[in-house]
């Protein structure tokens, strides 16, 4: 699976674009052509200073969002030769659609003793809210059947009561380049799951036992519980999520994680007790664990001539494998010293090496508007034909309600700050084609937004909604639950949107070019 998208805008400029969603290659062994395939998008855009008269100095950049965070091999719905995979696939879309008798109770899964056990290790630990959540548990939760009233609850998704804890423990990178690996369903742990109680005390013990060493800020190795890497869902970013759940969402979201675990590994030794786990492991082989060098590959090779790389959600991993390959040689890899080593997804800039100087990180001079530590990433550099640039890469939250603020915050610092510097920001604006007032930022608002502005974009002033730089489908086999849909409406509810932009300033550049590359 692979999704990439190229976008770009410059000064005289190309600039190239690639965007959200997982960085698997459509070009893998198995010929996957990802549903989500379409979202690798890649976009060249020439710009040139309209009011220099002599040929102008052409500058190329890509933007990608690379979607770090995706270790699950079953997340998207792909196209594959594999029959007992397509079966399989086909047997959790049955269940899923068509539980009938086997829609049971969530406490016949993740049992109260289970659940007593989470309890106590949540005591342990020292969260408040432990006694809360035992009474929504009891009122709430446990007599809801497993895949109506949970797996297909939209509003769980939207709550991030369970994509939450897994955005933070389903891979953790190590500060010694491996990984750590919750024990579930949906990422590549190696243990055995082939019974409920297995993956329980397995996944107690990884949960609330166990400890990492990972990169924190500046680099800094440091040695943490995993427990302590979860973090409060907050109702600024997330609306859906209540003032008394924001309140004691740490351990409401282990407990939902918990379940929703326990209901993944229930269904996959039903369907296919025997084989499930070597399919993912094969799956896992072609295409988690070879990620990071495919998508270095892509970079090194296919858009070596580029000046600029736009990148957006990159894991540390992928940061430590970069410099020791070639792209170190081609490209200064630039990255936010403040790097988010839990949720490990940061925005990063490559500059062409000997192309920029006086780099300077400027993320913290801009002013917060809600964005999560790692999804901005703002630098002044300065060309060698003495061009000054003010660069921003950025990641906006899953609605996009966020990207029209964070422009904003950038577009004032630049003003204020750097008069002189021209602007160039790549980015996943998380942009939708259909209008959602107050729940989704659709295109043509975040199009007359950013005219209103006096800037542009590498789709010009007027960007086609139907222009999509992404096209992927989730299966039910990952924890957003609301945004699983049938393999037969891929098509139709499948994520296909024009999420992905470069930004600038309208009276610095003109667009030459605009590509988008989903082939990598």
């Amino acid at each position: 699976l692979q999704l990439m998208q190229r976008k770009g805008n410059k000064q005289g400029l190309i600039s190239t674009n690639m965007g959200d969603k997982p960085s698997h290659s459509t070009r893998s062994t198995y010929n996957w052509m990802g549903w989500a395939g379409l979202a690798t998008f890649f976009m060249t855009v020439w710009l040139m200073y309209p009011e220099i008269p002599e040929p102008p100095e052409k500058l190329s950049a890509i933007t990608w969002n690379m979607a770090a965070i995706n270790n699950n091999p079953f997340e998207y719905w792909i196209t594959h030769d594999d029959k007992a995979y397509n079966k399989l696939m086909e047997d959790v879309s049955e269940f899923i659609n068509n539980p009938g008798n086997k829609d049971v109770p969530i406490n016949q899964v993740f049992t109260d003793s289970m659940f007593n056990d989470l309890c106590d290790v949540m005591t342990s630990s020292g969260w408040p809210g432990v006694e809360e959540v035992r009474s929504r548990w009891n009122n709430e939760y446990k007599n809801r059947k497993i895949i109506i009233e949970f797996i297909k609850d939209g509003l769980i998704g939207k709550k991030r009561l369970a994509s939450m804890p897994d955005r933070y423990t389903n891979t953790i990178n190590l500060a010694d380049g491996t990984s750590a690996m919750r024990p579930t369903v949906i990422n590549c742990y190696q243990g055995d799951l082939s019974s409920t109680d297995k993956w329980w005390r397995a996944w107690r013990h990884f949960m609330f036992e166990e400890e990492v060493t990972v990169k924190g800020k500046g680099g800094v190795v440091e040695t943490k519980p995993i427990r302590n890497m979860l973090s409060k869902i907050k109702q600024s970013k997330y609306p859906a999520i209540s003032a008394e759940e924001e309140a004691i969402s740490i351990p409401l979201q282990a407990m939902a994680g918990a379940v929703f675990d326990a209901i993944l590994i229930h269904m996959m030794n039903t369907l296919a007790p025997n084989n499930w786990q070597d399919l993912r492991e094969d799956m896992c082989e072609k295409l988690n664990r070879k990620k990071n060098d495919r998508t270095v590959d892509i970079l090194e090779t296919t858009y070596a001539s580029v000046d600029i790389q736009f990148l957006q959600e990159v894991a540390g991993a992928f940061i430590e494998k970069a410099h020791k390959r070639s792209i170190a040689d081609i490209f200064d890899i630039w990255f936010p010293e403040d790097l988010d080593s839990d949720r490990d997804q940061n925005s990063l800039i490559l500059l062409k090496k000997n192309l920029f100087q006086n780099v300077h990180e400027k993320t913290r001079e801009v002013e917060s508007v809600g964005q999560s530590k790692g999804d901005l990433f703002v630098i002044t550099a300065d060309h060698v034909d003495g061009t000054q640039y003010l660069l921003a890469s950025f990641h906006g939250d899953t609605n996009g309600l966020l990207t029209i603020p964070v422009l904003t915050a950038v577009h004032e610092y630049a003003k204020k700050s750097h008069p002189t510097r021209r602007l160039v920001f790549g980015m996943d604006a998380n942009t939708y084609d259909i209008p959602d007032p107050g729940n989704k930022q659709d295109v043509v608002g975040f199009a007359k937004f950013y005219n209103d502005q006096g800037l542009n974009s590498c789709y010009g002033h007027e960007p086609n909604p139907k222009n999509f730089t992404t096209f992927h489908a989730r299966t039910y086999l990952q924890p957003q639950l609301n945004k699983a849909i049938k393999y037969s409406e891929k098509d139709i509810k499948g994520d296909k949107n024009p999420k992905d932009f470069i930004i600038f300033n309208n009276n610095e550049f003109i667009v030459l070019k605009t590509t988008k590359d989903n082939t990598g």
